[in-house]
């Protein structure tokens, strides 16, 4: 299949947000002009983020917030929107409106579409805004950058998609209130499709965290996110997120409780199974690419992050003993 250059007769684009207000703005004027249709669908702002794009011309979709909403459910009205407008695209760009997407882009990943008849997805690298404004800002521009370029199992909340494919597997799981992205993935991947991602920048993010209590929820949500999808294809033979899920039973529960029932039978050196998380921190450090202070903040926070993750998984835990659907978990 040949590449066309000019990804606007190919492409539709696909904003979610929620009171984004000049974030939301810069990912507007991003997109508009390389892609003829765009649609943004809002999830009950209170800023003027739904006037200020009518007055671009973006077409608006209002979620009806009596339905819970889930970041999955408004990229599938998006998308379904997108499709009513122009059934005849051949691609979808999904992006969160905080995200300014880099010039360009769109024509690497429709082209890489357009030559690669066998993938559905296509994704490149998003980097922080401002990763010097927090250490917390910093550690996901590091996330950003740990998934090496080349053929993924999953991709991230922005990528290129191949609407046949999404339409095949009949798009998000709507239900999900994180993880929405790897599930999906899991389900293009048993269709017979691949993912990839290019080692080009695609877009700009502000994540926006300046304190411990969002970067604490934010990792809370990706150990309910684990939870979610080892439940969901856990028993599949790639085993989804069984892995992660059980590392984040192991550090965040088993060896503290470990070092307790030790130390009620030793005394205090019952404690020094606790030397582990140190020693895990020293080894992740040394495995680092990036700068010294890099490695060893991306070590710490790994490490440390297994307790929030374990309160998600319990959180998971709970609501399924429950049956009921868990709210968002916010941390703007």
């Amino acid at each position: 299949m040949a590449r066309d250059n000019n990804a606007s007769n190919l492409v539709g684009v696909v904003v979610i947000g929620r009171n984004e207000g000049e974030r939301l703005r810069q990912c507007l004027q991003s997109v508009l002009g390389v892609a003829e249709f765009v649609v943004y669908v809002d999830s009950g702002s209170r800023d003027d983020s739904v006037s200020m794009s009518r007055a671009f011309g973006v077409e608006v979709v209002e979620l009806d917030l009596c339905t819970p909403f889930t970041a999955a459910r408004a990229r599938n009205e998006g998308f379904w929107r997108l499709q009513s407008i122009r059934p005849d695209l051949q691609y979808v760009f999904f992006v969160d409106g905080d995200c300014e997407v880099v010039h360009g882009w769109l024509d690497e990943g429709c082209g890489f579409l357009a030559t690669h008849p066998d993938f559905a997805v296509v994704w490149g690298r998003r980097r922080e805004r401002y990763p010097q404004k927090s250490v917390y800002n910093l550690l996901c521009d590091l996330e950003w950058e740990s998934c090496p370029p080349g053929e993924t199992k999953a991709c991230g909340g922005d990528a290129v998609m191949r609407v046949a494919a999404v339409r095949q597997v009949n798009g998000y799981r709507a239900d999900l209130i994180c993880g929405e992205e790897p599930e999906l993935c899991v389900r293009l991947r048993g269709a017979g499709w691949r993912i990839w991602r290019l080692n080009v920048n695609m877009t700009l993010h502000d994540a926006a965290l300046y304190d411990f209590t969002q970067w604490w929820k934010r990792t809370l949500r990706g150990g309910y996110a684990f939870a979610q999808g080892a439940a969901l294809h856990g028993r599949s033979p790639e085993r989804h997120w069984i892995i992660e899920s059980r590392s984040v039973w192991l550090w965040g529960l088993w060896v503290p409780l470990t070092a307790l029932s030790f130390s009620l039978v030793c005394g205090w050196w019952g404690l020094c199974v606790l030397a582990i998380y140190p020693i895990q921190v020293i080894r992740l450090a040394l495995r680092g690419k990036r700068s010294l202070r890099d490695n060893w903040l991306r070590a710490g926070a790994l490490v440390l992050g297994k307790f929030p993750e374990m309160f998600g998984q319990m959180k998971f835990v709970l609501d399924r003993i429950r049956r009921i659907q868990s709210g968002l978990i916010e941390y703007k």
